[in-house]
């Protein structure tokens, strides 16, 4: 049986496809290329242990949530409206939209 998914419009005329377990925690402000850090505003809660979805124009990979940052000061978890650092795996863009996978 396939699996249902949702279609969201994306800031481009084109539409991605979201898998219903996801659900939208934040967006990427900034992307820090020599430390592979994603600054991330958060819409929602998000904890170490999660794994995120970032998805975007040019970006599409999922990662475990090893370790996160409020303020240069490492944090276990970041309430909606905190904005976050995040080491990630692959190379991310503003705007990049942040789900978490239920």
């Amino acid at each position: 049986m396939p699996s249902k998914a949702k279609s969201r419009q994306t800031s481009g005329a084109e539409k991605q496809e979201i898998p219903e377990n996801e659900k939208p925690v934040g967006k990427v402000a900034h992307y820090y290329t020599k430390l592979g850090v994603a600054a991330i505003d958060l819409t929602g809660p998000l904890k170490v242990g999660d794994e995120i979805h970032i998805l975007g124009h040019t970006s599409d990979f999922t990662q475990k949530v090893d370790s996160m940052q409020i303020k240069n000061k490492p944090v276990e978890e970041a309430k909606k409206g905190k904005a976050i650092g995040l080491k990630i795996k692959e190379h991310a863009r503003e705007n990049d939209a942040v789900y978490k996978v239920e």
